[in-house]
């Protein structure tokens, strides 16, 4: 599918660790800024307890999760936009991606520099999103330069797209990012066809010390107030704890470790899920004696294209999809179960696949 989410952030805030314990790569991850030049790219597997269970009642010969890629980007310092330290890389970097993943530092530690001498993540926040607006409106400007010429013909469609581009532009210059942007169906659509940097949807990190895991601290609970007209999610982790955990090979080891941190799953587990559901994925099953196994598609999905996935013959040779709902499937235990007690769906090509749906495919090529 080729959807993919970027770590940002300012040095030295997490991310190189942050993104080692997702990927349980080993990316450099140092206490001095532009430790990663290059972005490190790593596969993810998406923790989902139902492809646990569907697994305990097939007892297959395989189980495959379903994956999204990460990227950790490098840091980024004001003046980014004008290609102050890496940032002109930066910037190209986070056009690649569909979503972002923001970690800010919510710690005091005098042995890891702050890049601006001092703890503040809600002023943090604000340098990367000013830059990132920066290089937005560059692109607005000569976008809106565009539509004008076209305007002077005095066509509806193109006065229309002027009014947008202009209303978007005072909106930007105020400081705010374009996904804060109120607009209708036909403005969303010209709006994201100039695929601006602040549009893309946005996953908070806090970076917090042990002791705030849970709870949190001064530092987040000021930058959950500044980023409450978002509508993003916030998720605290330590970053060092998650270090340790990935060092713990052991299963057992580290589920008493987690309980002994007051936690009961990793925190990458959430942030993991939490930028699955940012690219607006979901996740169909298949299950059968040779394989479980999780497929990611987009929502809305029909069930020709949800096919696809699997091989390119299915989506071409579609006749019908078999459907077993998962709480269906969990209730009568296998899909023979199901069958007798009549409740497998039989569903055409205007099937919309749901999360979580167990199918099975019949084609003809």
């Amino acid at each position: 599918m080729g959807l993919k989410c970027g770590i940002v952030g300012l040095p030295n805030v997490g991310k190189s660790t942050l993104f080692n314990a997702l990927t349980s790569a080993k990316a450099l991850a140092a206490n001095y800024p532009f430790a990663t030049k290059e972005p490190n790219i790593g596969m993810i597997t998406v923790p989902d307890p139902r492809l646990e269970k569907l697994a305990d009642l097939v007892n297959p010969q395989k189980i495959l999760p379903t994956m999204i890629e990460i990227v950790d980007i490098a840091g980024l310092i004001k003046g980014a936009s004008q290609g102050e330290g890496l940032g002109n890389q930066f910037l190209a970097n986070i056009r690649e991606v569909d979503a972002i993943v923001h970690v800010v530092r919510c710690f005091d530690d005098d042995n890891v520099v702050h890049v601006d001498g001092s703890v503040d993540p809600v002023r943090d926040k604000e340098i990367i999103d000013t830059e990132l607006l920066f290089k937005d409106l560059e692109t607005l400007e000569k976008r809106l330069e565009k539509l004008k010429k076209a305007a002077k013909t005095g066509e509806k469609e193109a006065l229309k797209a002027v009014a947008t581009t202009q209303r978007l532009q005072t909106h930007m210059e105020a400081g705010k990012t374009v996904r804060t942007f109120d607009m209708n169906e036909d403005e969303a659509e010209l709006v994201q066809e100039m695929m601006f940097l602040t549009a893309k949807p946005i996953l908070y990190v806090c970076n917090v010390d042990e002791e705030s895991v849970n709870d949190g601290n001064d530092y987040t609970a000021k930058f959950k107030a500044a980023v409450a007209d978002e509508d993003a999610e916030v998720i605290l982790i330590s970053a060092g704890i998650e270090a340790d955990i990935v060092e713990l090979e052991d299963m057992e080891e580290r589920m008493e470790f987690l309980q002994d941190m007051g936690l009961s799953e990793p925190g990458v587990n959430r942030v993991i899920r939490a930028s699955y559901k940012l690219l607006n994925l979901i996740t169909y099953f298949t299950a059968g004696e040779k394989e479980v196994r999780a497929w990611t598609i987009k929502v809305g999905t029909k069930a020709p294209q949800a096919a696809g996935v699997i091989h390119t013959d299915f989506e071409k040779g579609f006749i019908r999809a078999e459907v077993i709902k998962y709480d269906v499937y969990t209730q009568y235990g296998s899909e023979a179960a199901v069958k007798e007690a009549g409740k497998m769906g039989v569903e055409g090509k205007e099937y919309v696949v749901g999360d979580g749906d167990v199918m099975h495919f019949r084609f003809n090529v």
